[in-house]
């Protein structure tokens, strides 16, 4: 630890305890203390000192996690234990992890866990334009016109969406690789073209691929896959997730599908 110490929510997401908005959230509400004195967002953690995280001791996680995860629907991607069907309480993992990004509750498909906040801020922060890859299901036929403006950008949430690949799959069927993560973005694309999402799965962040993983399942990454995402996250911002536009509620820009 510098001697001047590490901003505490960046200090419990190295430890693998949550996300750093989490610990954001956690700190505002008076859940977490440093040295017995209640944190404020902002505080920073010096060489020694104990930090409490709803009153549990944090100690730093040695081993770096990162889990593939086919989440199936009705599960939510949160670590909020409030919330019955998160997915921390629903894979029962042995250690202390949480999402990177989000898949909604209907949605299905790859979603990645870890316990290391470098991680989550790389891959998810728009800026780096990593890709994710999804197969989506529609009511009704695609169209030429209907794939060529999903590809161009759409207007929703006050902007436009970035180009992006898309292809046809089937007759109401299209595989998308988007760069940004915006809420609920390709059922939002979609509507805007009266096309209403029937089945959303997510198939590939990066080079991490779903594959036959079962529904519901995990597995860790291949050292290959690691080796390969480092080298791919290298020149990559690992500085807390800023939403494109402050004048929007952050929840709109919540990676969301």
């Amino acid at each position: 630890m510098k001697e001047d110490g590490v901003r505490i929510n960046k200090y419990l997401s190295a430890a693998g305890v949550c996300s750093r908005r989490e610990a954001d959230r956690q700190i505002e509400a008076g859940n977490v203390r440093i040295a017995g004195q209640t944190a404020q967002v902002g505080s920073r953690v010096m060489p020694g000192e104990q930090v409490f995280y709803q009153g549990r001791l944090v100690e730093e996680e040695q081993e770096r996690i990162l889990l593939v995860v086919n989440k199936p629907r009705g599960i939510v991607c949160t670590a909020e234990k409030r919330e019955k069907d998160n997915i921390v309480d629903y894979l029962h993992y042995p250690k202390r992890i949480y999402p990177i990004g989000r898949l909604d509750k209907q949605s299905e498909g790859l979603i990645l866990m870890t316990n290391e906040g470098s991680f989550v801020n790389k891959i998810m922060r728009s800026g780096n334009r990593h890709e994710k890859e999804y197969l989506v299901t529609v009511h009704r036929a695609v169209t030429e016109r209907f794939l060529n403006g999903l590809a161009q950008g759409v207007p929703i949430l006050g902007t436009m969406t970035r180009k992006c690949k898309v292809e046809q799959t089937g007759k109401n069927s299209f595989r998308i690789v988007l760069t940004q993560g915006m809420n609920r973005q390709i059922r939002r694309m979609c509507e805007y073209f009266d096309y209403r999402v029937v089945n959303l799965k997510r198939v590939r962040i990066m080079n991490i691929c779903l594959g036959d993983l079962p529904v519901g399942k995990y597995r860790p990454v291949t050292p290959q896959e690691m080796k390969r995402l480092l080298q791919m996250l290298r020149d990559s911002s690992d500085e807390t997730v800023i939403f494109e536009s402050s004048s929007m509620n952050q929840q709109l820009w919540e990676e969301e599908q």
